[in-house]
């Protein structure tokens, strides 16, 4: 079958900040300071949620991607493999704009953060990101598209090891047995696979103020159904926008703990949120607009066109012994043109952060101004943010 596509985009920047502007908790840490450019590594104070800890590079010295180009074998000094494979801890910046086309998967080493402030970054057209078994990474300002997957061969993911690696799913970032991870303001969109995976017992994980659009399968928390493991996991999604042409997963969660909080749901023609497995998930805050939208698909085979509407319910769960059991909570949620939420469970399904993750959840009516900075920030040095 054949359907028609929307025009695509390839990076998003927000509309530049007014007076008027209401900030978020984690951007009010730094978007109000002049001197970002000079005080970059501040950014790693004002994560929340259960990717507080996340400190990337903050300890490191500053490394500049001059190099957009990619040898993942033995890639140059002034590209950005060569800063991510480095031992020691790095604060990743980048001197002009560019469009890397990687060669193989980015495999990230611990104590790391790529920073796109300040230029328009993008990776696509190729493999992207790996976190897998590290943890200190932080993800800001870049675009992440059309991303493919890659072929076996050889990668280097430390200074000193190179291993054969079997090919990469085709995810824009794929968080895979790691821990204190921050993925905030970035453009994610068309990818092979998902947008963000987060699996194989990943935890302390906080996704925000990102922009997702044109893409089915979103975001994946928890490697499968019998991949128990992931009952420890815990992940924060917060202040992200769910733009246009997106289908389901956002996210999907199995086993684990999901705060789903202060999020823009544009639409969905699946699901928003679902999950199996038995997970946790509290919904707080979001808002939910469900716009009455018919697809129309053809069959090139039978000459037929089939006509689908979109679900105006937010959850769909995936069980195969009933689900009245698990705990799914909706609070101070906003649900425009029909859309719900169907709960579950019983008891409590706090968070239970510490005092440095906690942050205070806004009603939902609030998100249309907490996310309208979502994604890629156009940064001019000297200037608030």
């Amino acid at each position: 079958m054949q359907a028609s596509t929307p025009s695509y985009n390839y990076y998003y920047t927000p509309s530049p900040p007014s007076n008027k502007i209401k900030l978020n908790t984690i951007d009010s840490c730094w978007r109000t300071k002049s001197n970002w450019a000079s005080n970059r590594r501040a950014l790693a104070n004002c994560a929340v949620g259960f990717g507080r800890n996340a400190i990337g590079g903050k300890y490191g010295t500053i490394y500049s991607v001059t190099n957009p180009s990619d040898d993942p074998i033995n890639p140059k000094p002034g590209t950005l493999r060569y800063g991510v494979i480095q031992t020691s801890p790095l604060w990743i910046v980048f001197a002009k704009d560019m469009v890397i086309k990687l060669e193989n998967e980015l495999i990230m080493n611990s104590y790391k953060t790529i920073d796109g402030r300040g230029a328009k970054v993008e990776i696509g057209y190729g493999p992207c990101i790996t976190i897998q078994g590290v943890s200190h990474v932080i993800i800001h300002g870049i675009s992440v598209h059309d991303c493919k997957p890659s072929k076996a061969g050889m990668v280097r993911s430390t200074q000193t090891h190179v291993g054969l690696r079997l090919g990469a799913d085709g995810d824009a970032i794929s968080i895979f047995g790691s821990s204190d991870i921050w993925i905030d303001h970035c453009f994610l969109a068309r990818s092979s696979d998902g947008l963000i995976d987060v699996v194989k017992a990943s935890t302390a994980v906080t996704i925000s103020n990102n922009y997702f659009s044109q893409h089915d399968k979103v975001m994946l928390l928890g490697h499968n159904d019998n991949y128990s493991d992931d009952k420890i996991m815990k992940v924060t999604i917060v202040f992200n926008r769910f733009g246009a042409g997106l289908v389901e997963r956002m996210p999907r969660v199995r086993f684990g703990y999901a705060h789903v909080a202060n999020n823009r749901y544009d639409k969905w023609q699946m699901y928003a949120i679902g999950g199996s497995a038995n997970p946790t998930i509290f919904s707080e805050g979001n808002y939910f607009i469900k716009y009455f939208s018919e697809i129309i698909l053809f069959c090139a085979v039978t000459k037929n066109l089939f006509l689908f509407y979109h679900n105006y319910q937010v959850t769909k769960r995936e069980a195969y012994n009933g689900w009245k059991n698990w705990k799914w909570r909706s609070s101070k949620d906003v649900f425009e043109n029909g859309a719900y939420f169907v709960q579950s469970g019983w008891g409590s399904c706090y968070p239970y952060y510490t005092p440095t993750q906690s942050f205070k959840v806004a009603h939902g009516s609030m998100v249309p101004a907490l996310t309208s900075s979502a994604g890629p920030l156009r940064c001019v040095v000297g200037k608030p943010c």
